[in-house]
């Protein structure tokens, strides 16, 4: 039998595939308050940005850049890039390796992210390459 949810994305999930350990850090139900594409979420503490994001009903992290076909995290240990996003105005940072913190501000990353320049006095954050 198969069940549908009609959640939003600031609702926690009642069930979901990404339960903690009983006893593991976090696990009392402490959360946080982010947001994701400039919408509010409340998301477990003590977790991975992708967990908690993952926990919060979020399905697509990013878009491919030739396709732009939807992305969301693969391994979870920071080997398949899959869940590339923006944190706190830094793009291509790998969501399974950061730990969510209140306040944080996530964006989806949407195609392919130039890395910041070197000085940043000689070029604007976005697009750096001109291109």
């Amino acid at each position: 039998m198969t069940t549908q949810s009609t959640q939003t994305p600031t609702q926690t999930p009642t069930h979901t595939l990404f339960k903690p350990l009983a006893g593991a850090q976090g696990a009392a139900g402490a959360n946080v308050a982010i947001w994701f594409n400039d919408q509010p979420l409340t998301v477990p503490d003590a977790r991975s940005v992708a967990a908690a994001l993952l926990a919060a009903g979020v399905s697509r992290f990013r878009a491919t850049p030739v396709s732009g076909a939807p992305r969301a995290p693969f391994c979870m240990m920071g080997a398949c890039f899959e869940c590339l996003v923006e944190i706190d105005g830094v793009p291509s940072r790998q969501a399974c390796m950061v730990e969510v913190k209140a306040g944080m501000r996530i964006r989806s990353q949407e195609g392919a992210r130039d890395l910041p320049p070197a000085n940043l006095t000689d070029a604007p954050m976005e697009n750096a390459h001109g291109r």
